[in-house]
């Protein structure tokens, strides 16, 4: 495996202010817990045949502006996050192919649209999937993927590549606290369960909540996402008081409704 390959490469993303960078083997997407309930259609070896890693970026989604969920500000700041991770991965994968490692990038979201996510509610590859495997964090109640710097509060994009890089460890404290806030405060009651995988997301329930909010200019939700009181940005807002993130969600909801 190349590490002075995988050095270049954090620096790269260092200069390119990325916070948050990971590496998986594809081999993990064969291990539990993804076998055997994730089809290997999903694999990033069926995508990109000849494919060894997979290259995982998160940028953060600050704190107060998704304190205002759901509202215009979030709406675009979720736009611009998603068009930074779409040029950043496309970057990371140009530099891995002038390298001489076949790679490319996948789509930030990869579904084609609200309306499809109604008839299909899944994407054909799932970043957040992805950065657990590279050791980015662990899963929530709330389904999402959880940092130790920002919670769940980070956008995520991949590049999958035939280079073979050292594979980052996975995190295996449980970041999750099972405050339960998510499942409280989901507008849509679309979670219920404390246990991933079993406790999925009802998909279409919070697929039919994005596209009315949608028709507004306000999607995402993000309610659960806001709500979840792990995160190192928690501190750094001063946000820390018990039920402070919890209450400003109820604001917001009740805003979001009118």
């Amino acid at each position: 495996m190349s590490g002075d390959l995988k050095a270049a490469l954090i620096e790269r993303c260092r200069a390119m202010e990325i916070p948050l960078v990971g590496v998986a083997d594809v081999r993990r997407w064969e291990e539990p817990p993804f076998q055997p309930w994730m089809p290997e259609a999903f694999f990033p070896q069926a995508i990109v045949p000849g494919a060894r890693s997979v290259i995982v970026i998160g940028l953060p989604i600050h704190l107060p502006v998704i304190e205002t969920t759901p509202s215009i500000w979030y709406h675009e700041l979720y736009r611009t996050v998603n068009t930074l991770l779409d040029q950043y991965t496309y970057r990371i994968a140009e530099f891995l192919n002038e390298e001489g490692h076949p790679s490319v990038s996948v789509p930030r979201d990869g579904y084609g649209g609200i309306d499809v996510l109604l008839e299909r509610p899944i994407a054909f590859f799932s970043h957040r999937h992805a950065a657990l495997l590279a050791g980015l964090g662990t899963f929530g109640v709330n389904n999402m993927l959880l940092t130790r710097k920002y919670g769940p509060r980070v956008r995520f994009g991949s590049v999958i590549t035939a280079a073979a890089l050292p594979p980052d460890p996975l995190i295996e404290e449980d970041l999750c606290t099972r405050c339960m806030a998510c499942v409280r405060m989901c507008p849509v009651h679309a979670l219920g369960g404390e246990d991933y995988p079993e406790g999925l997301t009802d998909k279409r329930a919070c697929a039919e909540n994005s596209a009315g909010l949608s028709k507004r200019s306000l999607s995402p939700c993000g309610i659960c996402v806001k709500v979840c009181p792990v995160g190192e940005d928690i501190d750094l807002y001063g946000k820390r008081d018990a039920g402070a993130l919890e209450r400003a969600a109820g604001h917001v909801r009740s805003y979001g409704s009118r």
